[in-house]
């Protein structure tokens, strides 16, 4: 990683890593082509409100377990919804849950990780063994147990997946916290005798960003996984409020009289999560500094 930062980097240097950054990103088909896939998604999770669908929620009697028609194109679920109309306000749920998570994720494990890594001593070796203890249990029966015991809910499902994906945020940014304290130009602003706070601001964290944004764009595929896998127990969004964890849950009971109630949702949980993998690919490629 390179051992400048904005304020010491030469005149002209960033305008040419941005230009650098976007060349790699336009020479990668894979990186395209999820970037795309997540920006069809968050476009359709922002104007569900403003697309002329019938309400989610509404059911219909007549129409239960319809095939898709030009009526329902996507057919309706088991009381008569419309599958499409269920499918884009649950885009929602399912990306509000990714982001919220690795947010809380991000902003928990974060600081704790540099602080880790900068004041190392007793305070690494406490941060560290925490770290260690939750990183023992598997990612999703943690967010499940947190889940459960929190209440089944959306918010209580984004807070047990951010509290589970915490532990990688602690020890990416401890571990690149520890490398970036190793360069000449952090060992002299320390010598001068700048504070931490502002040695941290100013030095740490933009060193630190560009892995952290990898690694945010990675997690957050795997948070919308967990959040449709704990909505497909029970312990996600709540009926009749729409996600694609909680259609499928219901879908499994009719998947040979209406198999359309669970293809959907299932295309959608796997385009989206292919979408961020390519993307955080296509970053982290984008931002090795030693491919020039």
């Amino acid at each position: 990683m390179s051992a400048l930062t904005a304020s010491q980097t030469p005149a002209g240097t960033l305008p040419k890593k941005r230009s650098r950054f976007w060349a790699k990103m336009r020479k990668n088909p894979a990186a395209l082509l999820g970037g795309a896939l997540v920006l069809f998604f968050v476009i359709v999770a922002v104007m569900a409100p403003l697309m002329p669908i019938v309400d989610p929620t509404a059911t219909d009697w007549l129409a239960v377990r319809q095939a898709p028609s030009a009526a329902h194109p996507f057919g309706t679920d088991e009381i008569g919804r419309d599958v499409l109309s269920r499918m884009i306000w649950g885009a929602q749920a399912s990306l509000l849950a990714g982001v919220v998570s690795v947010a809380i994720a991000v902003c928990l494990g974060v600081p704790l990780g540099v602080a880790a890594g900068y004041m190392g001593g007793w305070t690494d070796a406490v941060i560290s063994r925490v770290t260690e203890a939750l990183l023992a249990a598997p990612f999703l029966i943690l967010a499940i147990a947190l889940a459960a015991f929190l209440g089944p809910n959306l918010t209580n499902a984004m807070i047990a997946i951010g509290v589970s994906a915490m532990p990688i945020f602690i020890r990416l940014s401890r571990a690149q916290t520890m490398s970036v304290m190793t360069e000449d130009y952090v060992e002299s602003a320390r010598a001068v005798g700048l504070k931490p706070l502002v040695l941290v601001r100013r030095y740490i964290l933009p060193n630190i960003f560009p892995p952290l944004l990898v690694q945010a764009t990675l997690t957050i595929a795997t948070a919308i996984i967990a959040e449709a896998s704990l909505s497909f127990l029970g312990l996600g969004q709540q009926p009749p409020a729409p996600s694609w964890g909680s259609m499928l849950n219901v879908a499994k009971n009719f998947l040979e009289q209406a198999p359309w109630m669970a293809l959907y949702p299932g295309a959608a949980i796997f385009l989206v999560v292919l979408g961020f993998n390519l993307l955080g690919d296509g970053l982290r490629d984008a931002l090795d500094p030693r491919d020039h």
